[in-house]
C-alpha cells in the first residue's frame, strides 16, 4: 500500500529499570548457553505498574512533544499482548480518561507483536479516508511481571520479554517522518504454530499465553519441521517487506536502517538483513537486544531512539518490520524528513 500524505507527529516511549540477562543466569532465570547464543543481553522490569498506566505515561509524553492540540484529536488506537486489565474492561477508555481526552471513537486490537504497525495501517484508514480524523494517537504498553509469564524462558530462546509503553501521533498535516508505505498480511498456514491443539471453548485446559513455546514445540514435533515453518514465514515476510519498499519507491540498498521486534539476532540476520543484501551494521539491533521484547512497542521504542539520538537524518529511509501469531507481518517504510525539537 502506497501511503500519501500521513506522518509521524510526535513519539513518546517509557521504559522502566533494567534487569541485565547476565544476572538473570547467576540466578538460575536464564541458562547461560542460551543467553550467550541469542546475544541478548537485558529486559526492562516494570514491577506493579499496571500496562495501562506506562501507555499512559507514553502518551502524554508524545502529547507533550506534540504540536497538536489533544482537543483536536480524532481517534485512538490500543494495541496490546499481555494484560491489561480484568476481562470484560476496554483498555482505551482507562487510556482516554486518564489523559483527560474528549469523547474520541477509539479501537483496541489484538494483533499480537504486529500491533503498533496494525494500529497504524488503521490510523492510516482513519486519516486518508471517510473518517477525516486529521491526527490519531496510537498507544501501547505491556507488563509481562507475572505469574503466569516467565520473562527469561516462557517466550521461547530466541526472546526476553521486556515491560515498557509507547505512543505515536499521526497526522496529515506533517511531522517529523513521512510513512511512505506499509503492507501486512497473514501466513494462515502456520496459525497452529502457536494455537496448538487446544479447545477452542474455555475450559481449564484451553492454554494461556504462557505455554505458546510449548504449543510450537508440539507444531514442531507432529505438524511441520522448524526448517520448513522458518523458510515458509521467512518468504512470506520478505514478500511483505518487498512490496513495502517497493511501494515506497525505493530499494532495499536505500534503507539507512532496519527496525525488527527485539529478539535473537541471528534470526534477524539470516530472515532478514541477508536476503536484503544488508549487513547487521544497517539494523538496530544492537540497541534492541538491550531493551527486551516488548510486543508491539519494539518498532516504535526503537524509532524513537534513532530519531532522538539523532542516529537517522532527515532524508535516512527507515524500514519497521513485525510479526505476530497467526502468522502476521507488518512492514512499513518512514523517511524521516526533519530533526524533532525534542531530539537530543
Amino acid at each position: 500500500m502506497r501511503v500519501e500524505n500521513v506522518h509521524i507527529e510526535s513519539l513518546g516511549v517509557v521504559l522502566p529499570d533494567w534487569a541485565s540477562a547476565e544476572q538473570a543466569v547467576a540466578e538460575g532465570r536464564l541458562d547461560a548457553e542460551i543467553q550467550a547464543a541469542n546475544g541478548l543481553t537485558g529486559a526492562h522490569v516494570a514491577g506493579d505498574v499496571p500496562a495501562m498506566d506506562l501507555a499512559v505515561s507514553a502518551a502524554r509524553i508524545a502529547l507533550d512533544r506534540s504540536k497538536i492540540d489533544p482537543e483536536d484529536l480524532g481517534a485512538h488506537i490500543h494495541s496490546a499482548v499481555h494484560y491489561q486489565a480484568p476481562e470484560g474492561a476496554y483498555p482505551p477508555g482507562y487510556i482516554l480518561r486518564e489523559l483527560g481526552l474528549g469523547r474520541l471513537p477509539a479501537l483496541f486490537l489484538q494483533q499480537g507483536c504486529d500491533g503498533m504497525l496494525s494500529a497504524l495501517e488503521v490510523a492510516i484508514g482513519k486519516l486518508t479516508g471517510a473518517a477525516e480524523a486529521g491526527s490519531v494517537l496510537l498507544t501501547t504498553g505491556e507488563n509481562f511481571s507475572s505469574p503466569t509469564m516467565d520473562r527469561w524462558r516462557g517466550f521461547g530462546q530466541a526472546y526476553i520479554l521486556g515491560d515498557g509503553a509507547a505512543a505515536a501521533l499521526v497526522s496529515d498535516e506533517g511531522g517529523f517522518a513521512e510513512v511512505r508505505s506499509l503492507n501486512s498480511g497473514v501466513l494462515h498456514e502456520l496459525e497452529k504454530w502457536h494455537r496448538g491443539d487446544g479447545p477452542l471453548i474455555l475450559r481449564e485446559d484451553a492454554g494461556s499465553m504462557s505455554d505458546m513455546a510449548e504449543r510450537a514445540q508440539r507444531f514442531t514435533d507432529s505438524e511441520m519441521p522448524l526448517s520448513e515453518t522458518m523458510e515458509k514465514l521467512t518468504l512470506f515476510d520478505l514478500e511483505i517487506i518487498q512490496r513495502s519498499l517497493v511501494d515506497a519507491g525505493i530499494n532495499a540498498s536505500d534503507l539507512a536502517m532496519v527496525v525488527p521486534i527485539n529478539m535473537d539476532g541471528r534470526m534477524i540476520e539470516y530472515s532478514i538483513m541477508m536476503p536484503l543484501g544488508l549487513t547487521m551494521e544497517r539494523c538496530s539491533w544492537d540497541f534492541g537486544r538491550a531493551v527486551g521484547h516488548v510486543g508491539g512497542a519494539d518498532v516504535f521504542i526503537t524509532l524513537e531512539h534513532l530519531v532522538r539520538t539523532r542516529a537517522v537524518s532527515p532524508g535516512d529511509h527507515v524500514l519497521l518490520v513485525s510479526q505476530g501469531p497467526g502468522w502476521l507481518c507488518s512492514a512499513a517504510v518512514v523517511t524521516v524528513t526533519e530533526v524533532p525539537h525534542w531530539a537530543e
